[in-house]
């Protein structure tokens, strides 16, 4: 019997419970995604463009979400120094308390052995690289995991973008990672 068609109505239901918990204050779904995504990613990986990428979604929703999070307070908008066009967004104090915030879906993963954890991760992300392969989309890995990636004394440093790096910003997850 396959049991593709169960795993993947498993894994919706989860997304749609976790989902709707997300629904509180004065956010929805998509805002609270926006700020844990802004939560667990380094400098470079903060446009729109990013974010509608890493959320399967379209620019105009991020755009939209973005807009009420910055008249909300969760975010501040920063634009490049070398070009005004490009925009990034930092988290403000009150967005890091919400993207640092327990989701429910951690709160129930929380009995889970480390073994146990593991092997689901494993499993998930393995499911995950099947449909971005299927899709070409992109990887977005941690910043230490990435061929790019070299380890110095001040935390590392990214070959691809020519720049130094944070020691809290190479365990972040980064637009431009290609794994080794």
């Amino acid at each position: 019997m396959d049991q593709a068609p169960y795993i993947r109505e498993l894994i919706n239901r989860l997304a749609r419970l976790d989902a709707a918990t997300a629904w509180g204050g004065d956010l929805n779904p998509t805002q609270r995604a926006v700020l844990d995504y802004l939560g667990r990613t380094n400098r470079f990986s903060r446009s729109p463009s990013h974010v509608a990428e890493y959320l399967g979604t379209t620019r105009g929703t991020v755009s939209q979400s973005f807009k009420s999070l910055v008249q909300k307070g969760y975010v501040t908008e920063r634009r490049s120094h070398l070009d005004k066009r490009v925009i990034s967004f930092e988290l403000t104090k009150n967005g890091k308390d919400i993207a640092n915030a327990q989701h429910l879906l951690a709160g129930a993963l929380a009995d889970f052995t480390e073994d146990e954890k593991d092997s689901l991760l494993a499993s998930l992300s393995a499911v995950l690289r099947g449909m971005l392969a299927q899709n070409a989309g992109r990887p977005f890995g941690i910043c230490r995991s990435c061929r790019h990636h070299d380890t110095t004394s001040e935390g590392g440093y990214c070959r691809l973008l020519s720049e130094p790096l944070l020691p809290s910003e190479t365990h972040q997850i980064c637009f431009e990672q290609e794994a080794i």
